[in-house]
Formats: C-alpha cells, sequence, structure tokens
C-alpha cells in the first residue's frame, strides 16, 4: 500500500468559498449580526464527489497512490482572521467537509484535523475539537506555529503554553503535522516562503530544546521535506553539537518525521540520503501546492511517488517510506485500514 501522508482539500464546492469570504468580511468589520448563516452552506454530495473524482481521486488513480491522509486546505484555515468564535465555527465547517468526503470514499481517504488556534488565544482551547474529530474517525491534525498569518509571535513550542494540547494528542493517540496556513504578511509568499521558513524553524526550536524528554510519545511530522533542514543539516547538526545536544538522528528518534513534498529528483535524493530513512513519509501535497507539470520531465511537479521511485534506496527502505512509516507514525491507521 501506498500512503500519501499529505493531502488537502483544495478543490472545495464553490458555496464553501462563498461562505468564508462573507465570514471573513463580518469579522474584519467586527460585525457579529452580519456573520452568514452556516445553515445556509449548501454542498451536495454530489458536488463533492465531483471535485474529488476530476482531482485528487484521479490523480491517486494515475499516479498509483492507495491511500490520502486528507485535511482542510491548509492556506484556508487563516487562523489570523476573526476571533476564536470565527476559528471555532471555520474549523468545524472545514472539517465535517473533510469527513464527509471519507465517508464517500473511505478506501480511497482518512482524515487529519485543522484546529481553532487563534492569535493569542492559549492552544488548550483546540483540545475540544480535536477530541471531536478523533471521535468521527481522525487520525491526526495540522498544527500552526503561527496563528498570526506571517508575524510569528506566538510563543516557540516548547513554551509551556502548548503542553496542554500536547497532553491530549498523547492521549488520543495522534500525531500532528506542523502546517502554517495563508500569510498577511506582505514580506513572505505563502508557500514559496513562509512554509519553509516555519518548518525550519519549528525543527530549530525543537532541537535546542527537551521537548521529546518531557513527551517521549509527542510526534510532529515537519512537512515540504523538512523546510531548509536537509540541505543544512551539517549545520543544524553543528549547532546542535556546540550545545551539548546529540545527533540529529537521536534527536529525530520517533517523534520528527519529514514528508517528501519536494518538487525535484535531486531535492528527493538528497533528503533520502541525509535523513534517516526511518524518519521520512511520503506525501504529494496534491493538488495545488506547486501546480502544472515540470517541462523537463513532462510530469507534474507533486508526483512525488516518481521521485521515490527513481530514488538510489534499497526498496526495504522505500517500503518504509511508501507504507510503514505512516503505520508507524499515525498509530490509528491501522484499524481504519484493517476496517
Amino acid at each position: 500500500m501506498i500512503i500519501d501522508c499529505h493531502g488537502h482539500y483544495t478543490t472545495e464546492p464553490k458555496d464553501l468559498h462563498r461562505f468564508r469570504k462573507e465570514q471573513t468580511a463580518a469579522a474584519n468589520a467586527k460585525d457579529k449580526a452580519a456573520m452568514p448563516s452556516r445553515a445556509a452552506l449548501k454542498m451536495s454530495d454530489d458536488e463533492i464527489r465531483e471535485s474529488i473524482e476530476q482531482n485528487q481521486l484521479k490523480l491517486q488513480r494515475e499516479r498509483g497512490t492507495d491511500l490520502t491522509i486528507f485535511s482542510p486546505r491548509a492556506s484556508g484555515m487563516g487562523h489570523h482572521v476573526g476571533d476564536e468564535s470565527v476559528s471555532l465555527e471555520w474549523s468545524q465547517i472545514c472539517n465535517d467537509l473533510i469527513a464527509r468526503v471519507v465517508s464517500l470514499y473511505p478506501k480511497n481517504f482518512i482524515g487529519v484535523c485543522q484546529l481553532p488556534q487563534s492569535p493569542g488565544a492559549d492552544p488548550k482551547h483546540s483540545a475540544a475539537e480535536l477530541e471531536r474529530c478523533v471521535k468521527m474517525g481522525f487520525i491526526g491534525c495540522n498544527l500552526n506555529p503561527d496563528p498570526s498569518g506571517g508575524y510569528f509571535n506566538s510563543p516557540p513550542m516548547t513554551d509551556k503554553s502548548w503542553f496542554p494540547l500536547y497532553e491530549k494528542m498523547i492521549e488520543l493517540d495522534v500525531p500532528c503535522m506542523i502546517h502554517v496556513s495563508g500569510c498577511c504578511n506582505p514580506a513572505m509568499h505563502t508557500t514559496g516562503s513562509y512554509y519553509l521558513n516555519a518548518d525550519t524553524m519549528v525543527f530549530m526550536q525543537v532541537l535546542l530544546s527537551d521537548l521529546f524528554k518531557t513527551f517521549p510519545k509527542l510526534k510532529f511530522i515537519i512537512p515540504h521535506g523538512g523546510g531548509a533542514v536537509p540541505f543544512h543539516w551539517g549545520r543544524f547538526r553543528g549547532i546542535a553539537l556546540n550545545n551539548g545536544k546529540p545527533e540529529l538522528a537521536e534527536i529525530m528518534g520517533d517523534n520528527i518525521f519529514f514528508d517528501t513534498c519536494v518538487y525535484h529528483q535531486p531535492g528527493i535524493d538528497l533528503l533520502t540520503k541525509v535523513v534517516p530513512i526511518d524518519n521520512i513519509l511520503f506525501a504529494s501535497e496534491m493538488v495545488g501546492a506547486v501546480k502544472g507539470n515540470d517541462p523537463k520531465t513532462g510530469f507534474g511537479f507533486d508526483d512525488t511517488k516518481r521521485y521515490i521511485d527513481q530514488a538510489p534506496i534499497s526498496e526495504a527502505a522505500r517500503k518504509k517510506i511508501f507504507e510503514s512509516n505512516a503505520r508507524k507514525v499515525f498509530s490509528r491507521l491501522a484499524a481504519k485500514v484493517s476496517a
């Protein structure tokens, strides 16, 4: 089985975008009376089927993958929009939509939720929505280290304010994918710099901490190939050793994992050569992070299975990346796949 650990619903029915536009406008106007009605949101099963079958499901079949661990559009989480109540309603709507996709295509998708984070809000307030989603069958969550949308004014992820949420994740036996949302800071591009900056930042925060000594069962997936980390492995390794920390492979252990959302062969080859194979999960992030075909190859930039197939690694290593590691990280996956 080939498990894609990083997929987003980027082809949602149109009325979802209408609702969010109205909700955002009302939130920015601070006019609660103008908030759109959730009951008026119309998304039929046929609309969902069409949006999935012409996109994610079509590419699954063409590229030869089996199961996508699926979450709401990351750039659309928009934690900087409105207050906690706005974020909670939006998160519930988006997570319920993922649950509908999974119910329609249980062999192809399994849910991961977004959390109702908000600038300045206590992270523990997200625990209730995480618990609700796990009861619906979700197997993980996306956790935003910067709800401000690009201004990085939240405490580091090693701060004790995050600990109650980590405790809930461990209690529920779910990992988190470290994932920021859309960027409202004009100095950064959302997918080209903001995402990768945040990935690198969180790795650096954890590297100099004892977070996983405090929470040995906590699991972080750092996407997009680990940001800058594989390319600058020597720099991070040197910083760790200079600060009395162990080797990076030991720091990562059973706690930090990178995915394969790296969109060229040399990048994947570097990832698999530098980062321990046991800490790499297959992922594509299709559809949307980088659209279109690479003119040098004729294949989609996000057709990452092709890169893993051609990487100079053993078949045993390939199996770990494609399946075994995902089963290890997403502990709830085994029961879902069996079902």
